[in-house]
């Protein structure tokens, strides 16, 4: 027993050790270590008609975030209560059951979150920062819906099969199988991504792209355009990676409000990513993530009757909506730690300073972000470095140009 016991914590240490590694690893990036990002006066670029007109935008959808986070997880409580009764009462077997209560689970949560949803946009289109809502967007939503039950139910499918036939050690084969699911689902959806899309039109665009490809090592990366409509602010993704990397850049940063040399320093910042292998990275954290996961999950689920009973799925859902709640701070940490790192390749691409400068206020004024948000928002919505802290950013790198130390 002694031996046992010696054995298993040995292995845990290991575990642990490799765990650390790894995320020690994928934390680093190339921005220096020393660069402040703290301190900056946001006033020195707004005034203080555009920080209120901000701050009060931002305050709420603010409340219906944090309305929409409640009342859904109210509804997982209520229906963690009644799962197993939900579950006795359909006898389909393991999956079949599954698949019925995670439907209803999936249905009713996306129900709850739809006035809030709603809310949101018409504050938006209020802002002329989204369309309106059209006879549409309700048909949308559903479509929506569907795609994401189906992935959903076949991992809840996947799940309940594996646990039934491997009890609570199924994470050793969920886990690598969740790991490449989603490597394969990002690398598809580069290319999926590519779909109605064209190629830019303006001639100085069409010089630029490569040669800020060869400054960043991402010769052959595709740049498109998306056509997104008036009322949308401008916006750029980088998708995929390896074979299926791309950039897609969408019309509004072509509308005319945008230079050309703002437009230069958002193309390097997006092919920033691709150089740094951003989407991979994030499989690397999906995969770390999901082994600690599937063992909380599955110690949870002990309390509902084990993770092979579908009567446990409700709660083992609302543990995980909870934990996804208390984790995003160091999700959007991790964000945000390469969207900096995007930046600072960005100014390393162009050196244009002034050009990445204009172009954060100009972001901040056409979407009514605040360049100072409040902490808690800071903390748990902002997967991106603050405004402040990106022209912060700015004149931190260049200072050390100006000495040629970066």
């Amino acid at each position: 027993m002694t031996a046992t016991r010696i054995g298993l914590l040995a292995t845990v240490v290991v575990f642990a050790a490799g765990w650390l590694v790894a995320a020690a690893l994928l934390w680093r990036t190339s921005v220096p270590s020393g660069v402040d990002v703290g301190g900056l006066d946001a006033s020195r670029f707004f005034s203080a008609h555009e920080l209120a007109r901000a701050a009060r935008y931002q305050r709420l959808l603010d409340v219906v975030w944090l309305l929409s986070i409640v009342a859904k997880l109210a509804v997982l409580a209520i229906l963690a209560r009644r799962g197993p009764r939900l579950a006795r009462s359909i006898g389909l077997g393991r999956v079949g059951t599954g698949v019925i209560v995670g439907s209803v689970v999936a249905t009713t949560v996306w129900a709850v979150g739809l006035p809030f949803e709603l809310a949101a946009r018409w504050w938006a289109a209020r802002h002329d920062l989204a369309p309106g809502v059209p006879a549409a967007w309700l048909p949308a939503q559903l479509s929506s819906l569907a795609a994401d039950a189906v992935a959903a139910l076949a991992a809840v499918s996947l799940v309940l099969w594996l646990a039934g036939r491997l009890g609570e050690r199924w994470w050793l084969v969920g886990v690598p199988l969740a790991g490449l699911f989603s490597a394969a689902s990002l690398f598809l959806f580069g290319f999926a991504a590519e779909l109605g899309t064209h190629a830019p039109r303006r001639a100085a665009l069409r010089a630029d792209i490569p040669r800020l490809e060869r400054i960043e090592n991402v010769d052959g990366t595709p740049v498109r355009v998306n056509d997104v409509g008036d009322v949308t602010p401008a916006n750029a993704v980088t998708n995929g990676f390896g074979p299926s990397a791309n950039v897609v850049l969408w019309s509004t940063l072509l509308d005319g409000r945008f230079t050309r040399g703002e437009i230069r320093v958002v193309v390097a910042h997006e092919l920033g990513h691709v150089a740094h292998r951003h989407v991979l990275k994030t499989v690397g954290w999906t995969a770390l993530v999901a082994l600690p996961l599937a063992w909380l999950l599955t110690l949870a689920a002990r309390l509902r009757g084990g993770i092979a009973d579908p009567g446990a799925l409700p709660f083992v859902l609302l543990v995980l909506a909870v934990v996804g709640l208390l984790s995003a701070p160091l999700a959007n940490a991790v964000s945000r730690r390469y969207e900096a790192e995007a930046d600072w390749s960005a100014l390393q691409a162009t050196r244009d300073p002034a050009a990445a400068r204009k172009l954060f206020v100009d972001v901040a004024r056409t979407s009514l972000q605040q360049p100072n948000p409040p902490t808690w928002d800071y903390l748990w919505l902002k997967d991106h470095p603050t405004i402040a802290q990106r022209i912060a950013m700015i004149d931190a790198w260049a200072s050390c140009s100006s000495q040629r130390r970066c």
